[in-house]
């Protein structure tokens, strides 16, 4: 049997297997990426919380301010000063319109840097203050 340009054909069984093994390599790939990247995208800044009994956050409307050893962070940018905070958290509660703020503070920071946060949001009167901390762990009776 010729072909259109002249030249011999050989019958070559077709196959309809599908290969997946390139389907499979790029789902692998997919699947380390995904692990690798998870923990990052849950961010924040790292803090060892004080634990405690607690419900858990379910609205993300709040300005997170963090009290971590080395500096504070307003929603993972790090703070220079107090007075830089109060300028940004002013700005930052007023562009979404709220006056919630959560605290989250290291559990080996002292306690007056955490008060000093705390004034500073008094200054701005903001009157729903959260504080954040781990869950204990329930006991079984």
């Amino acid at each position: 049997m010729l072909d259109p340009r002249g030249r011999r054909r050989h019958n070559l069984p077709l196959s309809a297997d599908i290969n997946i093994t390139n389907l499979v390599d790029v789902a692998f790939v997919l699947l380390i990426i995904f692990i690798i990247t998870a923990p990052i995208l849950q961010g924040g800044v790292e803090v060892q919380l004080p634990k405690g009994e607690a419900a858990p956050i379910t609205t993300a409307d709040a300005v997170t301010v963090t009290v971590a050893r080395d500096r504070i962070y307003m929603d993972r940018v790090p703070v220079s000063s107090l007075t830089e905070l109060e300028r940004l958290l002013e700005r930052q509660l007023a562009e979404k319109g709220t006056r919630r703020v959560y605290l989250r503070g290291d559990s080996a920071v002292a306690y007056g840097e955490v008060t000093a946060v705390l004034g500073v949001l008094q200054r701005l009167d903001v009157v729903d203050v959260g504080m954040v901390f781990e869950p204990e762990p329930r006991r079984r009776r």
